[in-house]
């Protein structure tokens, strides 16, 4: 389980071709734990409220919201693609391919995780890997993000203009290439500090592709610990179901959480 995180608000699957956009948001704290018992809560960040606009109650993420500080509001606006802020967050988790003959081409190393093991924390010396936004921006959208990995405090704005609708943040990669085995795990468990009933999503990946499967999961922002069982999860690509996927729990590359307007398959 994932514990000892930043507050990370998730929002959704970018569903463009080439770019796939998810994060994380609410956590606090991030913790592997073989066994869903209760670990002490450690002081993490209190996320600001995200401000999102959107068609009220046309979408199931936004629905789910529960915030008096949001504003709901149909907007068919059209903003100017930003394609600077798309290379800067995407270029964040694309990691350049090994030279040989400068000393690269090394195959990366599986570090074995225990149940109960801290994977990430703020401000952590410790850490192998941080996290940065990675919003709708990636399909043309104008929703955009800001996370500080010192706090853990993830803010931004949702809006549906350019038929966009998402923020997230996404695991950069991990150091030296390196690849989590969890198979001791169960799944991973976030301790958040905030989330004011929101509906997020938290993203588990098994290779480093770019645009590989992303085994997701929904969850309600409501607790200070919220449990996410590696069986549960749902393999999706582009925000659409992919069946017949296994999840390697041997080969953990990356986390995301997204908070959106998608669900699922077009929902």
């Amino acid at each position: 389980y994932i514990a000892h995180s930043p507050n990370l608000l998730p929002l959704t699957i970018a569903q463009q071709r080439n770019i796939i956009a998810m994060g994380p948001f609410i956590f606090v704290s991030v913790l592997l734990s073989l066994c869903l018992h209760t670990i002490s809560f450690s002081d993490a960040f209190s996320p600001q409220p995200f401000t999102y606009t959107a068609t009220p109650n046309a979408h199931k993420g936004l629905a789910a919201a529960n915030d008096d500080d949001a504003t709901l509001s149909s907007t068919k606006d059209r903003k100017p693609w930003e394609f600077f802020r798309f290379v800067s967050q995407s270029s964040k988790f694309v990691t350049p391919p090994s030279l040989p003959f400068i000393g690269g081409g090394k195959k990366g190393t599986s570090r074995k995780i225990s149940p109960g093991e801290t994977i990430w924390t703020p401000s952590s010396s410790q850490s192998f890997f941080g996290f940065a936004p990675l919003d709708d921006v990636v399909m043309g959208g104008a929703s955009s993000s800001t996370v500080d990995n010192n706090t853990g405090m993830w803010t931004g704005t949702v809006t549906d203009a350019n038929n966009g609708g998402f923020v997230g943040i996404r695991s950069t990669p991990f150091q030296s290439g390196l690849s989590l085995d969890m198979s001791d795990c169960k799944g991973v468990e976030l301790r958040l500090r905030k989330g004011a009933g929101r509906r997020f999503k938290l993203v588990v990946r098994d290779s480093t592709e770019f645009n590989g499967i992303c085994w997701t999961t929904e969850f309600d922002a409501g607790k200070t610990v919220i449990r996410i069982p590696f069986a549960k999860q749902i393999p999706t690509l582009f925000g659409k179901t992919v069946p017949g996927k296994t999840f390697n729990d041997e080969n953990v590359a990356g986390f995301q959480i997204a908070y959106s307007k998608f669900e699922y398959d077009g929902q």
